[in-house]
């Protein structure tokens, strides 16, 4: 997989330039995914078992469904990893190496969701938010960027997300960049898009706890939560219709109360990756029978 495009010329030449791509070719090695040969990485990929955030489900589940999930009888399931790997090994072959791109709240449930996603595929991860800064030349350049030239910056992100779009087996975190553009949601289609929608209190709380997220967000270092929440929330209601415009939503709150959990903070990492694999057989199958039925007889 050979990049030969320049990334990011125009917007970044007064930048020191690095291009974030160089060491995503150093990670790739000739593995044939129907061997299952592991692939070789850079790193460990960390997955968070469960979200750290506890807040109870009962009263949105009955408001949004009309049922009372305190009622409902919980039903033991087998080990979540093996369905999960199973689920991915049976959908690989309709998925047939097409990217897969996350919107939705920067947050660190989605980051350890996107991992173990390109974990059980036999796909690569990327963040494309992370590769924008490394083609900047790093994270103060790029908020310099940012604020001085916000058109060299936005074209930057189109960059990035047109060399992402172009490859394949590909599980990639999209900023927020990727939805508040007709030109990037474009380059989302080359792909299957899932908005992972978490509460944004869970993300604020996760923000607290961890502070070194602050400055992603543009917070300063002395933000209270309710400062994090707020702003948060605003920025959530902007690019909330770019969100809405993927092939398919993950809702924490509706697939807690699905799994009849008492707390938001029951659903864990694998949850969530078997509902994105089950969403995206189902979008495969209707590509499928779209495409039998375009055919002439």
């Amino acid at each position: 997989m050979e990049i030969t495009r320049t990334l990011l010329h125009s917007s970044c030449s007064k930048l020191p330039f690095q291009n974030p791509f160089l060491h995503f070719q150093s990670q790739v090695v000739a593995s044939s995914f129907s061997s299952r040969r592991e692939i070789t990485k850079t790193s460990s990929i960390p997955i968070i078992s469960r979200t750290h955030f506890r807040k109870p489900v009962a009263a949105s589940c009955s408001a949004s469904d009309g049922s009372n999930s305190s009622s409902a009888t919980k039903v033991s399931v087998a080990d979540p990893s093996v369905a999960l790997k199973k689920k991915a090994m049976d959908i690989s072959p309709e998925l047939k190496g097409t990217s897969i791109f996350l919107v939705g709240m920067k947050s660190s449930i989605k980051t350890s969701l996107g991992k173990l996603l390109a974990n059980v595929l036999r796909y690569y991860y990327f963040d494309s938010d992370s590769l924008v800064e490394e083609a900047a030349g790093g994270e103060s350049a790029a908020k310099s960027l940012r604020e001085t030239d916000k058109n060299g910056f936005h074209e930057s992100e189109t960059e990035v997300l047109k060399q992402l779009s172009s490859m394949g087996r590909l599980v990639v975190c999209a900023g927020d960049g990727a939805v508040q553009s007709s030109a990037n949601l474009a380059l989302l289609r080359y792909g299957i898009s899932i908005w992972i929608d978490i509460p944004v209190d869970l993300v604020a709380r996760g923000v607290i706890e961890d502070q070194s997220q602050l400055p992603a967000f543009n917070l300063s270092a002395s933000a209270s939560y309710p400062e994090v929440l707020t702003h948060l929330s605003t920025s959530n209601e902007e690019v909330r219709g770019g969100y809405e415009t993927a092939d398919a939503t993950i809702s924490v709150e509706k697939l807690a109360c699905k799994l009849s959990y008492d707390d938001f903070g029951d659903v864990t990492t694998e949850d969530m990756a078997l509902e994105v694999l089950k969403e995206i057989e189902k979008l495969t199958r209707v590509k499928k029978m779209m495409e039998a039925a375009a055919r002439p007889f």
